[in-house]
């Protein structure tokens, strides 16, 4: 995979992984200082031409992930609900297309891939490298980074744009190596301002497509 930090508008696409309610401060399933990504994302958000999608987790009343289904979590992103929506500063106005997942209530999703509207969406734009951030490291932001390498994508992780939930110490650090092993490469937005990632490039027509 290169190892090039200049955005290619007609190549590249950012995937901001969950940034909601629920796993910001005060929400249900809160990632510590998950909140500290949205200033972080809207920077990258603001980038001319760049494809941006957002995923959601956007679960039934009954989704199995629920302890009280028997699953490991607590309700949260449940459809309707205010923990479901995007953070409240998050620049919501400035993504192409939204992608929701775990809608089935029977199946658990953790990548953005589990919902079949992003490969697409990749795919028919012509899409071959991701850049990647938001919630939770350890968990969806990992299962989507690996997913967007089982399916060739170069993946880049935006260090300062993501936040884990740490259940098991280190299991960030873990998630880390997992990615890294994978072929992603961890990037800093510093980094990519000074690999003059931040230029004008050419606009990439907005579609207005919105996911349910």
């Amino acid at each position: 995979m290169t190892s090039s930090y200049q955005v290619n508008v007609d190549t590249d696409a950012l995937i901001v992984i969950d940034v909601q309610r629920d796993f910001c401060p005060g929400g249900a399933l809160a990632v510590p200082r998950g909140d500290e990504v949205v200033p972080v994302l809207n920077e990258w958000l603001q980038l001319d031409g760049l494809l941006k999608i957002a995923t959601r987790d956007y679960h039934p009343p009954n989704h199995c992930s629920f302890k009280r289904n028997g699953g490991p979590w607590p309700d949260h992103c449940v459809q309707g609900t205010p923990g479901a929506e995007f953070h409240p500063l998050l620049n919501v106005q400035a993504i192409d297309v939204i992608v929701s997942k775990a809608t089935d209530p029977s199946k658990e999703a953790y990548s953005g891939f589990d919902a079949p509207e992003l490969l697409i969406t990749l795919r028919t734009r012509g899409i071959r490298r991701l850049w990647v951030g938001g919630l939770a490291t350890d968990y969806c932001v990992k299962a989507s980074v690996l997913d967007g390498r089982e399916h060739g994508f170069d993946v880049f992780v935006i260090e300062d744009a993501i936040r884990g939930i740490d259940v098991n110490p280190g299991d960030c650090d873990k998630a880390r190596r997992e990615m890294e092993a994978a072929g992603a490469v961890y990037v800093t937005s510093a980094q990519a301002r000074r690999q003059h990632f931040w230029r004008a490039a050419s606009k990439r027509p907005a579609t207005g497509r919105r996911g349910k």
